[in-house]
């Protein structure tokens, strides 16, 4: 019996990414550099930092006035005020301020400062997650498929805390050409059994897949190919992965807590 293996390969010549860069270039010539040929299913896990800093989502800290509430936030807390400023304007709530600042973004995420970053930016400046994740996650997969002819699928990642769990982990936050679940019900089980519920989020397991050679630091490894996973394109985009707010477990529990921000 053949064994069954997914293989992650590491893109490791990609340089500094600037604004208006040309992404899928370069990702593509990093490709050809590391000598690895690329087949149909290939899928593309790639930092939303590099896609953030090519579309220009960057801000001069210089240029940001923090309001009345942000101050508030920040001297409550010792945050600084221009992280607390950026994160508020990437919101369109905010969820909880005591302690930590988890908002949810325009595009549906919650996370911690609206997924408002200074690591890997230059000195000075905060790198904004992409205004649309699963739109960028498009235009990426189109221009892949336009220079390559082939079936490939893209992934965008962030590292991201959990609620109910201790440390850093990446997930999606934009995808294309691969559905954002994949879904077991119908299929037996070792037993036998058929199973009558079973939803995986096939996106945030090979974003977590890919994290080990991608890094949260220095690493400099923002594009990870994953090879050998088979799965099927949909309707569903990473957007979907987010829980309603009758869903949000997270969100009742704060509420319950009296962590509601008040600004």
């Amino acid at each position: 019996m053949t064994p069954i293996t997914v293989v992650a390969v590491a893109l490791d010549s990609i340089p500094i990414i600037k604004p208006g860069d040309p992404l899928v270039s370069i990702i593509l010539e990093a490709v050809e550099e590391s000598g690895f040929n690329l087949n149909e299913g290939d899928i593309f896990v790639i930092s939303s930092k590099i896609v953030s800093k090519s579309e220009g989502r960057i801000v001069k800290a210089c240029s940001i006035i923090p309001s009345r509430e942000a101050k508030g936030i920040a001297e409550r807390n010792g945050f600084d005020p221009t992280h607390v400023e950026l994160a508020l304007r990437e919101s369109v709530e905010v969820i909880s301020s005591k302690g930590v600042l988890i908002t949810e973004t325009h595009s549906g995420l919650i996370c911690n400062f609206s997924g408002v970053d200074r690591s890997n930016a230059p000195d000075g400046e905060y790198v904004l997650l992409p205004k649309n994740p699963d739109q960028s996650a498009e235009r990426i997969l189109r221009d892949l498929r336009k220079e390559t002819d082939l079936n490939l699928g893209v992934i965008l990642v962030d590292s991201q805390g959990r609620p109910w769990r201790k440390g850093l982990v990446n997930v999606a936050i934009g995808c294309a050409g691969i559905n954002a679940f994949k879904y077991n019900k119908g299929k037996p089980d070792l037993h036998g059994r058929i199973l009558k519920r079973s939803t995986v989020c096939q996106i945030d397991e090979l974003a977590a897949f890919a994290e080990p050679l991608m890094g949260q630091a220095g690493e400099g490894v923002p594009v990870v190919i994953i090879r050998g996973y088979e799965f099927a394109d949909g309707s569903e985009n990473a957007g979907d992965v987010n829980r309603p707010k009758e869903e949000d477990l997270f969100r009742q529990q704060t509420e319950k807590r009296g962590e509601w921000a008040q600004s």
